[in-house]
């Protein structure tokens, strides 16, 4: 069983966004950040960011 996807009130850096995802799929919360930054640089990895921010809940 997976768990679910919420961002953590710790262990985070910005908002959780990249922590929540490494959570919920049990990957390296180093590998998601780092994803993230080479998304933005190549991408739109920030206006991704923030959408994920705004839907991902945070946990309680």
């Amino acid at each position: 069983m997976t768990s679910p996807l919420v961002r953590p009130r710790s262990q985070k850096i910005i908002a959780g966004v990249c922590a929540a995802l490494a959570n919920r799929f049990g990957v390296s919360r180093g590998i998601v950040r780092l994803g993230f930054v080479l998304f933005g640089l190549f991408g739109v990895g920030e206006i991704v960011y923030i959408a994920l921010w705004l839907m991902i809940p945070k946990e309680r």
